[in-house]
């Protein structure tokens, strides 16, 4: 496994001053960016020039969640835009290999995001076209959602199914991520951890950070 990071969600944040927002979490690996498009979810958040105006702004490299419909068509402006990371949704993908290989082309780390329904298996083989696999803990679209344990054993498969191809992929969750879950996380093989409202929604958000990696490295320690 990789060493654990942490990427709060700015979808937590003050959305009138994200630029403090985004500095206020030195300790923080990536600064996540959930986008969406009120199509492939139910929900409006923000989009390119969004990212774009981020970038400048952000002292951490952006990991942008593509919650939308047609990324095939939209996801490779964020790599262009400077985006660090780019995640889509396999089920919205016509094609996605491809579009791995477009984002990785333009810059950036390419991430494919699952629905926790979704089954990770038939996907083995895009594993060399991919940076990191997200497995979602919530149904995508709002934050603040209970975490699924139900998704615990899928988390377990793409540990095993990772370390198969020699353990270069990064495995993100995200959803429900907070001190009374982070562990089970980190146990089951997650190593790249989003959490919204357990960081921004805490009275000092840097430090909430700093309490998470520390019960996920924990975790992991216990499992090696």
């Amino acid at each position: 496994m990789s060493a654990v990071q942490i990427s709060p969600s700015i979808l937590s944040a003050d959305f009138s001053r994200l630029a403090d927002e985004v500095n206020a979490v030195p300790s923080a690996d990536w600064i996540h960016v959930d986008v969406m498009d009120n199509h492939f979810v139910p929900n409006l958040t923000l989009g390119l020039p969004v990212v774009e105006s981020l970038v400048k702004a952000s002292p951490r490299p952006l990991d942008c969640h593509l919650m939308i419909a047609d990324p095939d068509r939209w996801a490779p402006g964020y790599a262009e835009a400077g985006a660090g990371s780019v995640t889509f949704h396999v089920e919205a993908a016509h094609a996605p290999i491809r579009l791995a290989r477009t984002i990785r082309s333009a810059g950036a780390r390419a991430g494919m995001a699952l629905k926790p329904a979704t089954p990770v298996e038939p996907y083995e083989d895009l594993l060399p076209e991919l940076d990191m696999i997200l497995i979602m803990t919530v149904e995508p679209g709002f934050g603040g959602q209970k975490f699924l344990d139900v998704v615990l054993p899928k988390i377990r498969r793409a540990r095993t199914m990772i370390e198969r191809h020699g353990g270069s992929v990064w495995l993100q969750i995200d959803g429900g991520v907070a001190a009374d879950t982070i562990e089970r996380c980190a146990e089951a093989g997650a190593d790249v951890f989003v959490a919204g409202s357990a960081v921004y929604g805490a009275e000092d958000p840097d430090r909430a950070i700093q309490a998470l990696r520390a019960q996920a490295e924990a975790a992991g320690t216990r499992v090696a």
